[in-house]
C-alpha cells in the first residue's frame, strides 16, 4: 500500500503542528508550508490530502483555491479558519465551484475528534496518472486505445438501503494504458470530447458493459441493474435512444434493467434536443438519472420538466454530513427526490454513520467505499459472492 502523505499550510506554526500531530499518530506523513510558493511546488502526486487555511498574510486561501482550480487540482482539500460558518460554508461552495473536491472543513478552535475524522477519510493516493496533460502528448493515443481496446470497465455496487441486499452496479471506464498503466476518466473524457471521439468510447462502454452484466450477476434470480454513464454530447444525437435500445436487445438486457446516468450539469445544453432524446429514452423504457446532484445549476427549475426517475446525490455532501449544511443538502434531496416520486441514489458512502443516516431517512440506494471501491469483473464477482449484506 502506498503511504499516505497529506499537505498542510497554515501560517499559525501550532495549528500546523496540531494537524501534523494526528496525522503522524495514525501514521501519515506530513509536509508542512507555511507560505504559497512552497505550498504550491509540494503538490506532488504521492499527497492524498490538502489541509488549506483560509485567512493568511499575502496570498489567502481563497486565491489559493483560484489557483489550484486553474490547475486542475484532484487532491481533496480540508478548508480551516476561524470566520464564520456561513463564510467557511461559502468558501466550500467556491473551491466546488472551482471543480476542487473538498473533503470537509473545519472551523477554529477546533476538536481532535473532529480532525480524526478528516484524516480517517484521506484516501490512499491514486497509483493512476491523474494529469491530462501527462496523458495527451500525443492526440493519437486516444484513437490508438478505441482501435486496440484498452479501455476496460470496474464496477461498483450499489445497495439497497432497506434490504441491504445488491440491487444494481455502476459501471466505470478506466485506460489501460500501455505505458502509464490504469488511467481514471477525469484524465480522458474531455479529451474524447474535444477529439470528437466521445462517442465512440460511450458506444464501447455501453457494449461492453452489457456484454459482461450477465457474467457478473453469479447465481442470483434477480438481475443486477446496470448503470452507465452517458456523455451530454450524446444527448444531442437524435439516434442514441435507438441505438441503446438495440444494443440492449442484442445482449438480452431489458431497457428497465438500465439506468443512464447524466451529469446535472450536461442537462443544461441545447435543452430542446436533449429533452427530445431524454423523452424517447423512457419511452423506450430505460430508466434516466440525475448524477452528480446538487453540484449543476437552475436544476430545481428543470427537474419538473426532465423524465429523470432517479437522482444521485454528490458524494461531496455525502461524505461531509457531520457538517449541518452538507447534512441539510441530503436530507433535503432525499426528501425532494421521494415528494417527485423520484428514486434516490447516495454516492460517497463511507461509514456505518453515513449508512445509519441515510437508512433513517429512508434513502432507496447507497454507493461508496463502505461497500467496495469499483472493482474489474473477475474482483466483483469474488465480492458478491462473499457479501453478506448490511
Amino acid at each position: 500500500m502506498t503511504p499516505q502523505k497529506i499537505l498542510i499550510i497554515d501560517d499559525d506554526p501550532d495549528v500546523a503542528a496540531l494537524v501534523a500531530a494526528a496525522a503522524q499518530h495514525k501514521g501519515i506523513d506530513c509536509i508542512v508550508a507555511t507560505g504559497a510558493d512552497t505550498f504550491l511546488t509540494a503538490i506532488t502526486p504521492d499527497i492524498s490530502l490538502i489541509f488549506l487555511d483560509l485567512v493568511m498574510p499575502g496570498v489567502d486561501g481563497v486565491e489559493l483555491l483560484r489557483i489550484l482550480g486553474g490547475q486542475k487540482c484532484t487532491v481533496p482539500i480540508v478548508l480551516m479558519s476561524g470566520v464564520g460558518a456561513r463564510i467557511l460554508e461559502t468558501a466550500v461552495s467556491l473551491a466546488k465551484s472551482l471543480g476542487l473536491t473538498v473533503a470537509g472543513h473545519l472551523r477554529k478552535p477546533f476538536r481532535i475528534a473532529e480532525l480524526d475524522i478528516l484524516l480517517d477519510l484521506a484516501p490512499e493516493p491514486k497509483k493512476a496518472v491523474q494529469a491530462t496533460e501527462d496523458l495527451c502528448l500525443q492526440d493519437h493515443e486516444l484513437a490508438r486505445a478505441l482501435l486496440q481496446d484498452e479501455f476496460v470497465l470496474h464496477y461498483q455496487p450499489q445497495i439497497e438501503i432497506a434490504t441491504g441486499e445488491v440491487a444494481g452496479v455502476e459501471a466505470l471506464v478506466r485506460w489501460q494504458h500501455p505505458v502509464h498503466g490504469l488511467i481514471y476518466p477525469d484524465s480522458f473524457i474531455a479529451h474524447c470530447e474535444g477529439l470528437d471521439l466521445i462517442g465512440q468510447l460511450g458506444s464501447l462502454v455501453a457494449a461492453r458493459a452489457l456484454s459482461e452484466i450477465a457474467g457478473l450477476s453469479g447465481d442470483r434470480s434477480r438481475p443486477l441493474v446496470l448503470s452507465i454513464n452517458v456523455s451530454a454530447f450524446s444527448l444531442l444525437d437524435l439516434t442514441f435512444p435507438d441505438t441503446m435500445f438495440d444494443l440492449a436487445r442484442k445482449h438480452n438486457k431489458k431497457p428497465e434493467e438500465i439506468v443512464l446516468e447524466i451529469t446535472e450539469t450536461g442537462l443544461v445544453r441545447e435543452l430542446s434536443q436533449t429533452l427530445d432524446v431524454l423523452t424517447r429514452l423512457r419511452m423506450k423504457g430505460f430508466h434516466i438519472s440525475i448524477d452528480d446532484f446538487g453540484t449543476g445549476y437552475a436544476m430545481m427549475q428543470q427537474l419538473q420538466n426532465i423524465p429523470a426517475t432517479e437522482i444521485k446525490i454528490d458524494r461531496s455532501f455525502v461524505m461531509n454530513m457531520n457538517h449541518k449544511s452538507d447534512r441539510v443538502m441530503v436530507l433535503k434531496t432525499i426528501e425532494i427526490g421521494h415528494e417527485l416520486g423520484l428514486k434516490v441514489v447516495a454516492e460517497g458512502v463511507e461509514t456505518a454513520k453515513h449508512l445509519e443516516i441515510l437508512r433513517a431517512h429512508r434513502c432507496d440506494i447507497a454507493q461508496g467505499y463502505f461497500f467496495s471501491k469499483p472493482l474489474s469483473p473477475k474482483d466483483f464477482k469474488a465480492w458478491l459472492a462473499n457479501y453478506r449484506g448490511v
